[in-house]
């Protein structure tokens, strides 16, 4: 594909900043984005066949929602209107609405770009909805965030979701050799600093050009070196959002790298939570969690090991309480696994939710008053430590409700023993029983 940012022709151009220079004129312009605007990409498709309906960009920053939206009103002759939902309120949108109306009535239609469309509340998003639905409108909603979670699922049934990714570093290499073109000069970098300033840009290319207009503003007279480079700029932050869709997608991955076995990848995610400002009580939480549902009695020890992670890091505090918390993360990430007594849990679970009305069988109850011995309260109980074996293997299920085989352990770690247990016991309960 073309680049993302191409040179705009404007006379008064150098008075304007980069990234606002190098926006595409046309959508063959648009670098990257291959799985929204390829040959057979839905994009492509809708304005191929004149069906152009409302749409939700999903992604991350600098990666050019609002240039697509912008490129779309102008291949479909559509008049754009741009808002953001933080400046933007009920007034505000009637005004909008209304306009687009009498522009309706005048023969043309309106694209309606919405940046942060996550940000109106339930009661706003709804107002949209007549709008998109009698052709006043098509919305293009521009978020960062899970659409599933928030925008309203009235609104996601007319309007189609496309994801928009972060830019690779080839796309981002491109989009610094057109700078370079519309600048008139190369970077003032050696090639492993130019490496690292694409990596500081972070998949943003709106980022990367302004690193980049940094960057020709010095006077320098050699190439510069990673290290100088460093001095002189600081890394783009990472994109992470403590209550958003990223401390989601991060925890999810830590957690299954732990469950993978990975000890490397779990402290590489562990490493980019904190690097992101996530609270270490929070982690400290999760990993003891990760001990009981996917090593489990595999490896009793582990939860141990957690809990006292968890303790160290409360005694020492940052930075040096999070080594314990890693310490924790390595020893589950190579400890054996099992989700046996998990299931068995969620087994019981339901299993009680189906049978919550059946009591005890009665030789399991007490009998302390004459009428409850009458009712047969404690009748032929048998004790087990009265037993051969110290194993009674009466049943201790509701009367009339089958056994239910809920924990069934693997053939892993300490659950391998706890299996030759459960299996001894079943061979007795059946001896008991005939």
């Amino acid at each position: 594909m073309a680049d993302l940012f191409a040179p705009d022709p404007a006379p008064d151009a150098g008075h304007r900043p980069l990234a606002d220079r190098l926006r595409p004129q046309t959508l063959a312009e648009v670098i990257g984005q291959p799985q929204v605007l390829g040959p057979d990409a839905p994009l492509t498709v809708m304005l191929a066949s004149g069906a152009l309906s409302s749409l939700i960009f999903w992604g991350p920053p600098g990666v050019g929602k609002t240039t697509i939206a912008r490129l779309l009103a102008h291949e479909t002759e559509l008049h754009f209107v741009q808002i953001s939902a933080i400046f933007t309120g009920v007034p505000d949108l009637k005004k909008v609405f209304e306009a687009a109306r009498i522009r309706r009535q005048n023969g043309r239609g309106t694209l309606l770009f919405v940046d942060e469309i996550h940000r109106f509340n339930k009661a706003q998003q709804d107002g949209f909805l007549p709008h998109m639905e009698d052709g006043t409108i098509l919305l293009v909603g521009a978020t960062t965030e899970n659409p599933s979670f928030e925008l309203n699922a009235a609104v996601l049934s007319r309007a189609q979701v496309l994801v928009l990714e972060r830019l690779g570093t080839d796309d981002l290499e491109r989009l610094a050799q057109r700078a370079e073109a519309d600048l008139g000069k190369p970077l003032p970098l050696d090639p492993q600093a130019r490496t690292n300033l694409l990596d500081m840009a972070d998949g943003d290319g709106r980022a990367l050009l302004n690193l980049i207009e940094q960057i020709a503003a010095w006077d320098v007279d050699a190439p510069l070196d990673p290290a100088t480079l460093a001095t002189r700029l600081m890394r783009r932050a990472a994109q992470y959002d403590k209550s958003g869709d990223a401390h989601y997608n991060l925890i999810s991955a830590l957690h299954k790298s732990v469950r993978g076995s990975d000890p490397d990848a779990s402290l590489y995610w562990f490493a980019r939570m904190l690097e992101g400002g996530e609270d270490p009580l929070y982690l400290a939480r999760r990993i003891t969690r990760m001990a009981v549902e996917d090593i489990g009695l595999a490896d009793p020890q582990a939860q141990a090991v957690c809990l006292q992670s968890w303790e160290t890091y409360e005694r020492l505090g940052s930075p040096e309480g999070e080594l314990a918390l890693a310490q924790a993360l390595v020893y589950l990430a190579l400890a054996p696994k099992s989700n046996a007594v998990y299931n068995a849990y969620k087994g019981a679970r339901r299993a009680a939710k189906q049978t919550g009305s059946h009591l005890p069988p009665k030789h399991i109850l007490n009998a302390p008053t004459a009428l409850m011995k009458d009712q047969g309260y404690g009748e032929n109980y048998a004790y087990d430590h009265d037993a051969e074996d110290g194993f009674s293997g009466a049943n201790y299920f509701p009367d009339g409700m089958g056994r239910p085989d809920l924990y069934q352990p693997v053939e892993r770690g300490f659950e391998r023993d706890l299996k030759k247990r459960l299996d001894y016991f079943a061979r007795l309960r059946i001896k008991r029983q005939t």
